[in-house]
């Protein structure tokens, strides 16, 4: 039988939140996102973000801009509304989470 990591599961599903945080204040290409992980302590490597963005795009949480920025392609992801009605059920849920967990 295969172990679980609590945390290590809690830290993907944060680093989730933090996507679509940051997608729902302003665009943002992903190496500024990286950046910004890091910040956190989340040390995520390309191999593991751009498919989580892939992937949340492909789903219909994320939509993506291509932006010529000094002569090389950018891709800038946004929120979009499936992706902000799912953002604002994340926020309930941390909300009840804190106020059980967090005396």
């Amino acid at each position: 039988m295969k172990s679980i990591n609590p945390l290590r599961r809690f830290q993907k599903g944060s680093i989730l939140v933090h996507i679509l945080y940051h997608a729902s204040k302003e665009p943002f290409y992903g190496s500024w996102l990286k950046n910004e992980l890091t910040v956190h302590e989340y040390n995520i490597s390309d191999g593991t973000l751009y498919p989580w963005l892939n992937r949340l795009t492909f789903s219909g949480f994320l939509s993506l801009e291509k932006r010529n920025v000094s002569g090389r392609i950018r891709k800038y992801y946004s929120i979009t509304e499936l992706g902000k009605n799912h953002f604002e059920k994340i926020k309930e849920y941390l909300k009840e989470l804190y106020n059980e967990v967090i005396e």
